[in-house]
């Protein structure tokens, strides 16, 4: 495991991600195992972004109820929820683009591999499973892409919320950000709903390709 990790930091760091797909074929793992590998990475890294922003929900709602105290603490604990979040949407990003670089090589091959087939049969039958892998792929590649739109919106909040706080650590800050409150809500919930729903897709794509 450890040398299949250094071989991926190798690759990864290097961009060449095809030498690294032949690589890893020689030690036995094959592309539709990476995409599997790769899917699941991207649906935890879906769960962990709902879990910080529902995190940073609840650190905004304790804002809007602020009732004295001091106010520099909680700008640190409105950055940090800032901060956490913009990391965990970088990390979601980052593995629906693995997962989609894999998927093209993944069924480049399959497709150029069907013209290798002696069998009518067992090509007709290999370019049905191909279509099908691509149709739930593409459903849930749609479904990521739109859950990772809408945390746009809530990052752009959140940092709206936290420059404001930095340089307005007054009672007055905490009225004014409490109009912006229920849309940030709204948001929030909204793109915890379509990571759920990308979640859900993940499985039934996973269940496609091992089947």
């Amino acid at each position: 495991m450890r040398l299949l990790t250094t071989l991926f930091l190798i690759f990864a760091l290097s961009g060449c991600q095809s030498a690294y797909y032949a690589t890893m074929e020689k030690v036995g793992v094959h592309k539709r195992d990476i995409m599997a590998d790769r899917v699941e990475a991207a649906s935890e890294a879906q769960q962990e972004a709902s879990e910080q922003f529902t995190s940073a929900l609840e650190a905004l709602t304790a804002l809007t109820n602020f009732d004295g105290g001091e106010l520099e603490a909680m700008y640190n604990t409105i950055n940090d929820q800032y901060e956490e979040s913009e990391a965990t949407v970088e990390n979601v990003k980052e593995r629906i683009d693995a997962v989609e670089d894999v998927s093209d090589a993944l069924f480049d091959e399959w497709q150029e591999e069907l013209s290798l087939y002696s069998s009518a049969n067992l090509r007709r039958e290999s370019e049905r499973k191909l279509k099908n892998t691509e149709r739930s792929y593409t459903q849930m590649l749609a479904a990521m892409r739109k859950a990772e739109s809408k945390m746009e919106p809530v990052l752009d909040t959140l940092r709206d919320n936290s420059l404001y706080l930095k340089h307005n650590l007054n009672a007055a800050a905490i009225g004014a950000l409490k109009g912006e409150f229920a849309g940030l809500e709204d948001d929030i919930n909204l793109a915890i709903k379509d990571m759920q729903a990308a979640i859900s897709e993940s499985e039934r794509f996973l269940a496609t390709l091992k089947n």
